[in-house]
């Protein structure tokens, strides 16, 4: 808890039972509830996660994909009185060490959103990111801060934290449940009017980190592209809201 705000952790899990220990051991003692969707795994994660001590554990009876994934995460913890959810994944590819500064700046009134940069400084290429990724996160990225008017380094981390006003006033239940949820949730955040702060971030690239294939991440860039335009065309009344309402 930092200035009286209840602090919930949430981790979409899908197969993390061999680097969610690692991931539970950084999470800083100002976290006062983790909940844990485990996405129908193959493996033992939802027992793991129950043994090592995480009291909201929920397992999904189908794989609802890494967007219906969040919305379970997100409802929980609003459900358990959370005033700032900050959302780690538990592959351990972003350190829960940074958690404290992250809920700071939301718990002080300074950005009621604020993500785990990647890009700011040089943690992405120093942790192994891959280059053809690293381009593509740019070249995206740049796409995105000229149709939506903003400056964010990267809206393709998957480290992110937000007040609970902005969970309650974002329609985040309209959202795909598939990896496209993440863009759509930051372009519903924007066209609400919120700001978002970032923190720079250093990663980890290994082999049990989660990761997309080539063709998951054409599909998800083509997604992103469509969010984009959406947003300006709905800025500029051309367009109905829809989601982003």
């Amino acid at each position: 808890m930092i200035n009286d705000k209840k602090i919930v952790v949430v981790m979409p899990a899908f197969n993390a039972e061999k680097t969610l220990k690692r991931t539970l051991d950084e999470v800083p003692p100002i976290v006062d509830d983790i909940v844990l969707v485990d996405d129908c795994s193959s493996d033992n994660t939802a027992a793991l996660a129950k043994n090592l001590g995480i009291s909201h554990v929920i397992v999904h009876d189908r794989n609802r994909g890494y967007g219906g994934n969040q919305k379970t995460c997100y409802d929980t913890a609003l459900s358990l009185g959370a005033d700032i959810v900050v959302m780690v994944h538990p592959d351990y590819q972003y350190t829960p060490k940074l958690i404290t500064a992250i809920c700071s700046i939301i718990a002080y009134g300074v950005y009621p959103v604020v993500l785990g940069s990647r890009i700011l400084g040089k943690g992405a290429i120093k942790g192994g990111m891959p280059r053809i990724k690293y381009v593509a996160n740019r070249l995206l990225t740049l796409f995105q801060n000229i149709l939506m008017g903003q400056k964010l380094s990267e809206y393709h981390t998957g480290y992110r934290a937000f007040s609970r006003e902005v969970l309650e006033n974002i329609n985040y239940s309209a959202d795909s449940e598939d990896f496209i949820f993440d863009n759509q949730m930051l372009a519903q955040v924007f066209y609400k009017g919120y700001e978002i702060g970032e923190v720079t971030c250093p990663t980890r690239y290994f082999g049990e980190a989660s990761s997309i294939n080539l063709k998951r991440s054409t599909v998800y860039g083509f997604g992103v592209l469509g969010v984009s335009v959406r947003y300006r065309l709905a800025k500029w009344g051309l367009v109905k809201p829809g989601y982003l309402a």
